[in-house]
């Protein structure tokens, strides 16, 4: 099977890249290369552009026909930034996603697994489990893009123009475990990205809001392994058709169904990396209490489960932030 991965050269979509070669399946990666890395392209059918580019997407197809489904990574992800400069995040997330599927419905290829975010559900109080049916309310522009590109999926799916997987991811960590790839930024804002900073610079790591209504006051999150969110994207495109159903689109939880707050977070994480600085400070613009996954449709459609710990994360997130370098330079 062939797969187009767009926002193939980023984090996620270059692992699931990795992971549907390691399954016996050829990506074909389309990247704008804004953010993503073209040396995460390397060995890999790739193009560079957006995905409202039509010309190249017809490129694309004309020379990539048996292109069966496609992985759709492509996004702006930064909370913060959002709230800053809401009008790309919503041009970027939501019109794009909108052309890109016109386009796909133009061209016959109907298979779309969309990247979807827990970040569009409500908190529910003090960071409980929540599965697909629990209420949304998305409190970022970044989440809100999620929200209205997911909707807009399932309206052009209803129509029978596509078939949709949304698969909403929670708070993906760590690299590939074998070091193919791995996060490209090197600062990057999320909270094992920003203790990686803070053990390696001796600055103190800042708990981001400590007034939560939560076990210890700090804000709950569900870490993923990357390498299992990508593991999951084979298995949805291996099962497509069957996990749907007989519906037209459905939107399946990804995480390991365990919530961990942040301060649980710097324990794990000095458990593998040694004693850091910590200190507290106010919540961020956006930030919410947050929650933990119930994954059970994704166990019983897709076959899977998240397999990596807490621990196996900051592993290998610290392993590729030293193998950075000589892969991305600087």
């Amino acid at each position: 099977m062939k797969v187009l991965i767009t926002g193939g050269a980023g984090f996620i979509g270059s692992t699931v890249a990795s992971a549907c070669l390691d399954a016996g399946l050829v990506p074909v990666v389309l990247d704008d290369l804004s953010t993503g890395r073209r040396e995460f392209t390397a060995g890999r059918h790739s193009y560079e552009g957006t995905i409202t580019d039509a010309a190249l997407l017809d490129r694309i197809f004309d020379e990539h026909p048996d292109v069966a489904a496609v992985v759709h990574c492509a996004a702006r992800i930064v909370v913060p930034e959002s709230v800053a400069h809401p009008a790309g995040y919503y041009d970027n997330n939501v019109v794009g996603t909108l052309r890109l599927a016109q386009h796909l419905a133009a061209r016959g290829c109907t298979r779309l697994l969309f990247s979807s975010s827990a970040s569009i559900y409500a908190s529910p109080e003090g960071g409980s489990a929540v599965d697909e049916t629990a209420p949304l309310a998305p409190s970022s522009p970044y989440a809100r893009s999620k929200a209205m590109a997911e909707q807009i999926l399932a309206d052009v799916a209803a129509a029978g123009d596509l078939r949709v997987l949304s698969l909403r991811y929670f708070n993906p960590i760590g690299a590939d475990p074998l070091l193919r790839t791995g996060l490209q930024h090197r600062l990057p804002t999320h909270a094992l990205g920003r203790l990686i900073t803070a053990h390696e610079s001796g600055t103190p790591f800042t708990v981001a809001g400590t007034d939560w209504p939560t076990r210890d006051g700090s804000a709950i999150r569900d870490f993923v392994h990357v390498w299992d969110l990508a593991r999951a994207h084979v298995a949805a495109l291996l099962r497509f058709d069957a996990a749907l159903e007989g519906a037209s689109q459905r939107a399946l939880n990804l995480g390991t169904g365990s919530g961990t707050t942040v301060w649980e977070l710097v324990e794990a994480f000095c458990s593998v990396a040694g004693d850091l600085k910590v200190e507290e400070g106010p919540r961020r613009p956006g930030d919410v209490v947050g929650a933990y996954a119930h994954s059970g449709s994704a166990k019983r459609l897709l076959g899977w489960r998240a397999e990596r710990s807490l621990e196996d994360g900051v592993r290998d997130a610290l392993a590729w932030n030293a193998r950075r370098p000589a892969v991305l330079g600087g």
